[in-house]
């Protein structure tokens, strides 16, 4: 009986590991006749597992999706790699509460050793603060936004913008992504009356329905949904990932002082007290206040444009400084 048990999960991890295996190279790789590879297959079918049987010349099996979830296997390495991913996603995520229950349930039908190298791999995944007042996605809304996506139709919400905005209603898109960035979920979607790329917060969306009729997909700017997300956050026009300002300065301290916060700037050791900086921005302002943050003397290499902002921001800064606010006298 053991040794039937254990070739039944043998079984199991080759069919799934690829779609399609034939009868021989099943009793091949496990040493059996076909015969016996039959009698398994019927066995893992009465335990629940979906196998179908592949028509063709040599004939073959199927791992297939049934109405129920059926107990799955997993090696060493997937189920390690299952709860570190469950660990990180049960920390401030739409599906936090979901994640854990399933990291329990992992970990409590693991065997000693899985065990003991999961808890040596306690992950606590921080999240970066949100305001207070920061809709999250719903989970339905995720399952709504992907069936949409899935079947090209057309969808019309509710989109609140933010605290301060009115509402925005109604909506009418073409939706193309559902994408994650910094722990937010967006919309990447045609947007039909403004005829124009738009990324939507999710926790913002509200759905309507019916669904719209179906749509041809287009071809989203910057030829994958990744460069187009990278270069619209960062103030571009979607095709390119490179930040529409780049400067170059040197800076008064040691590299390894700037390096730690340069982000994706580039940073060059020219002596023990000096270095230079590479740097992008979404705005020649913003530009030149990132660099004014390392609180040191500056030496702008170039564009132009780099100096006039920290002329500009010179200025400013200077009638902040003779600006008087109201006295605040002792705590009574």
């Amino acid at each position: 009986m053991h040794k039937t048990s254990s070739r039944l999960l043998a079984l199991l991890s080759l069919l799934q590991t690829r779609r399609d295996w034939s009868g021989e190279d099943l009793a091949g790789r496990l040493s059996i006749t076909s015969r016996t590879v039959r009698r398994d297959i019927d066995r893992l079918r009465e335990l629940g597992y979906p196998i179908t049987t592949v028509k063709g010349p040599a004939g073959g099996y199927r791992l297939g999706a049934g109405t129920h979830m059926p107990p799955m296997l997993f090696d060493d390495g997937q189920a390690v790699a299952l709860a570190v991913a469950l660990q990180t996603a049960a920390t401030g995520t739409t599906v936090a509460e979901d994640a854990t229950r399933a990291l329990a349930t992992l970990r409590q039908v693991m065997p000693p050793r899985l065990r003991h190298r999961i808890d040596l791999l306690r992950i606590t995944a921080v999240q970066p603060p949100a305001a207070r007042d920061t809709p999250q996605a719903d989970i339905q809304v995720l399952v709504d936004l992907s069936r949409a996506i899935r079947a090209r139709e057309e969808l019309r919400f509710d989109y609140i913008p933010g605290p301060s905005a009115s509402a925005d209603n109604p909506r009418r898109v073409q939706p193309h992504h559902l994408v994650t960035w910094r722990n937010r979920w967006y919309l990447v979607a045609w947007d039909l009356d403004r005829e124009d790329w738009r990324t939507f917060r999710v926790g913002r969306i509200r759905p309507r329905t019916p669904t719209g009729p179906r749509f041809a997909p287009r071809e989203l700017p910057g030829a994958n949904v990744s460069t187009f997300i990278t270069s619209r956050f960062r103030g571009n026009d979607g095709t390119t990932t490179d930040w529409p300002c780049h400067g170059e300065v040197i800076l008064h301290l040691p590299a390894a002082n700037v390096a730690p916060f340069a982000q994706d700037g580039i940073v060059e050791e020219l002596s023990p007290g000096h270095c230079r900086l590479i740097l992008g921005s979404w705005s020649w302002t913003g530009l030149a206040a990132a660099i004014g943050r390392f609180d040191t003397d500056i030496e702008v290499i170039g564009p132009p444009q780099l100096a006039t902002a920290f002329a500009d921001l010179a200025a400013r800064y200077a009638r902040a400084a003779r600006t008087t606010g109201p006295e605040i006298g002792p705590t009574p």
